[in-house]
């Protein structure tokens, strides 16, 4: 029997990816840990590893491949000893593959993919033959986050239905045709997952726009930029944002960024404003609690520390990179951790455990002159600090008018979560800290 090579789950929530590109072609032959695909996720373009020894009899998938699910064979591998020629027609008899197509037809897509314009499911059937994640007496129901909070709200028994998603994972079109049940599930798991699951786009935001007769270009939307598409609009949809504003003096951070550099120096160390607020902002959140927090639907969650999700610019889109430990790390070694981050972000190598997450954000946009802007909340994050250029600007300095380095930074706050004077004495404490930075250091 030859070897499947299936897609592999590389993240958390990933239920589906790109296959960028090939490393391996028909005839390699290849052990455990060499490189044999690249596959691009929702978040980042990661190494596929090989696990057995062989040789490469068949691939499957072209490289370039969207929307790929997790488990679909994309290769078969011959081992030692087999014939060559044997695994060529094995793929076409095999059956789990035409079961998952024969499945998918009648059903919308998974919430996971972009938007469900489809018609609304038929009711699940009782008697049909359960998937490859059926439930046994006391096994874990599988179900995506966004199908757990529909369940929840229509009262449905996950258990008592069959899954049409990846591996009989129940998803949102399992969940829509099926009819209220005695027991509602509880809401507090899929109301806290991350939205790059749980969202999807309404089908009138998913309509193509009518091209204008121009001359232009199209290009075809990475998983990336179809990612980013859905958190947004779900959290502009769904999350009530309040938007609260401060000026803020920088020359004591500028002047103490100054000092920790020439201090710093004979280590290799140049720290950036941007690490010196990633701190700030950290300790903030340890001052005023209420703020560090994530609303579920049913349970607000506070956090004991504060982890910072990073907004870094990338060639596929917007991605977060996250400095764990912000409020008690030097900041130091936050600089170091956040140039390589960063560096790997932009190379779209990081781990998904290095940018899923945190529990607040910040957003820096001072370096493109950007004078003031409210960003878009994270969810299921509760809020997010932007901040803008430092600048030359009149200032009221002892009672008299001066001129003074003044940063304008606005904090958007879930408004479920975190109430307007909550979210009014971070930003009073997050402009303390920036204008007697010692305070961060001592």
């Amino acid at each position: 029997m030859p070897i499947e090579i299936k897609m592999p789950a590389l993240s958390p929530t990933m239920e589906e990816g790109t296959l960028a590109k090939w490393l391996v072609k028909e005839g390699d032959t290849v052990k455990s840990g060499d490189l044999m695909a690249e596959i691009e996720t929702d978040k980042a373009t990661m190494e596929f590893e090989a696990v057995d020894e062989g040789v490469i009899s068949k691939i499957l998938i072209a490289e370039g491949t969207d929307n790929v699910k997790v488990g679909t064979v994309i290769a078969t591998l011959t081992a030692e000893g087999e014939d060559a020629d044997a695994p060529a027609s094995a793929p076409k008899a095999e059956a789990p593959a035409p079961k998952a197509d024969a499945k998918a037809e009648p059903e919308p897509k998974p919430a996971s993919e972009a938007a469900s314009a489809a018609p609304a499911p038929t009711p699940a059937k009782a008697d049909g033959a359960k998937a490859d994640g059926a439930k046994a007496d006391g096994e874990r129901v599988k179900a995506s986050p966004l199908a757990r909070r529909i369940a929840a709200e229509k009262g449905v028994e996950l258990s008592a239905l069959s899954g049409s998603g990846p591996n009989g994972r129940i998803v949102k079109a399992d969940v829509e045709g099926a009819k209220a049940g005695a027991a509602p599930v509880a809401k507090t798991e899929a109301a806290a997952a991350p939205i790059a699951e749980a969202a999807s786009v309404p089908a009138a935001a998913a309509k193509p726009a009518a091209i204008p007769d121009i001359p232009h270009e199209a290009a075809k939307l990475s998983n990336v930029r179809k990612v980013i598409a859905r958190r947004l609009t779900e959290s502009k949809q769904t999350v009530p944002h309040i938007y609260l504003t401060v000026d803020i003096r920088l020359d004591a951070m500028l002047k103490l960024r100054a000092d920790l550099n020439a201090a710093l120096e004979p280590r290799g160390v140049k720290l950036s404003v941007n690490d010196l607020l990633i701190k700030a902002l950290a300790v903030s959140l340890m001052r005023v609690p209420k703020c560090n927090v994530m609303f579920t639907g049913d349970q607000l969650i506070t956090f004991q520390r504060a982890d910072i999700s990073v907004a870094v610019s990338a060639p596929s889109g917007l991605i977060t990179p996250i400095i764990t430990h912000a409020d008690t790390k030097a900041i130091s070694a936050i600089s170091t951790e956040m140039k390589d981050l960063a560096g790997r972000a932009r190379e779209q190598k990081l781990k998904p455990e290095e940018y899923q997450g945190g529990t607040a954000s910040l957003s820096n946009m001072g370096m493109f002159g950007i004078k003031q802007f409210e960003a878009v909340i994270n969810p299921p994050q509760g809020m997010i600090m932007a901040v803008g250029a430092g600048e030359k600007r009149p200032y009221i300095i002892d009672d008299a008018l001066g001129v003074a380095t003044v940063m304008s930074a606005t904090g958007s706050f879930d408004h479920r979560a975190i109430d307007g004077a909550d979210g009014a004495e971070l930003m009073q404490a997050f402009k303390a800290l920036v204008e007697a930075p010692l305070a961060m250091v001592a």
